[in-house]
């Protein structure tokens, strides 16, 4: 058994943990933002962690009204033009906090007068030390080199830091998300089964949109690095105005179904992509996973969470991942690879 899906198996007990010791500047950050929100966001990442920062895109944007922008760090790290208003909070996202351009984005952005935030799994990294206020993930060790419970646990702080922005984002309600995530873990079998029908899969296509378009990016980019399937990860909009006809009978599709404002329309594009034969793989909650419009399915179990005040897909982003991380590192193992130690890649990656 792969160190990926170990570490896919673990998420339950790090997102609790996190959620029982969260991390301590979150209390000092309510303060500061109390007094006087940020007029702008940027977030700079690459990898695992950009999918994460644009789920805190959707996030802020969407719960707080906050204008967010996810950086190019080659602006200030290339082309040394960067150039920020008064009042931007600068975020860096990192799971080792020793990637040089997002080090290097954060330094140049106090410089230039911005307040700064890490968030990364190692709380002795350069990030950390950089950063004006750092937030641990608290994921533990992460010994494959695929990202996965680092990824969830990043949301789950970015949940936090939402909070602390003045969100109407409940504690309750992320209380719930580790018992949820231990749900879609039950349904590991039924994930392994499918994959095996997918080990001679050469390529793909990974739909998402609004909170969820993040884990069609990171689903796609697992399916990369740990199976060598050549996946793009489209927004559903995007998707239909143009890559949709790329795909003909046969071809292999994975969509994002949650409920909520993204479903009706993502319910239309399974319909097109169904009167065309596409082969595809449904992961959500609601009832479109079990009509014929899906050749397969990624049941994503139990209820989601809905609250008054946000949007239904707003908590769906973590447990909706889980199936998708399985199918990636079981996929990979049908396929006799190592989905551990994909080959030219590192945990650490060094690029300006």
């Amino acid at each position: 058994m792969s160190l990926m899906i170990e570490e896919i198996r673990q998420q339950p007990e790090v997102l609790q943990a996190l959620l029982d010791r969260p991390p301590t500047a979150l209390a000092q950050l309510r303060k500061r933002f109390s007094r006087q929100r940020p007029g702008l966001i940027v977030i700079v990442a690459r990898g695992t962690s950009d999918n994460a920062a644009l789920f805190a895109r959707y996030l802020f944007e969407i719960t707080l009204g906050i204008p967010t922008s996810l950086a190019a760090p080659s602006i200030a790290t290339l082309y040394r033009r960067l150039t920020l208003p008064d009042q931007t909070l600068v975020i860096g996202i990192s799971q080792s906090g020793e990637s040089t351009d997002i080090n290097s984005f954060l330094e140049t952005s106090q410089n230039s007068g911005a307040f700064t935030i890490g968030i990364t799994n190692e709380p002795a990294s350069t990030l950390a030390g950089l950063a004006d206020e750092v937030l641990p993930v608290g994921a533990g060790k992460e010994a494959s080199v695929a990202a996965t419970k680092t990824y969830t646990s990043q949301m789950m702080v970015l949940y936090c830091l939402a909070q602390s922005l003045g969100a109407a984002i409940h504690s309750s309600d992320l209380n719930e998300l580790p018992a949820m995530v231990a749900k879609q873990l039950e349904g590991e079998a039924s994930v392994r089964d499918l994959a095996r029908q997918y080990r001679a899969m050469s390529h793909a296509v990974v739909v998402g949109r609004g909170f969820n378009y993040a884990n069609g990016l990171e689903f796609a980019l697992k399916l990369m690095e740990t199976c060598y399937v050549v996946a793009t990860g489209f927004s559903g909009a995007d998707f239909a105005h143009g890559p949709i006809a790329m795909v003909e009978k046969g071809f292999p599709a994975f969509v994002f179904t949650p409920p909520g404002p993204t479903f009706e329309q993502t319910e239309k594009l399974v319909a097109r992509l169904a009167e065309s034969g596409v082969n595809t793989v449904c992961i959500g909650h609601e009832t479109i996973v079990n009509t014929p419009q899906c050749d397969g399915q990624l049941l994503v179990h139990g209820d989601p969470i809905t609250r008054t005040g946000v949007p239904d897909d707003t908590f769906t982003p973590i447990p909706s991942i889980i199936p998708a991380q399985l199918f990636a590192g079981h996929l990979s193992e049908c396929k006799g690879l190592n989905p551990d130690r994909p080959r030219m890649l590192s945990k650490v990656t060094h690029t300006l």
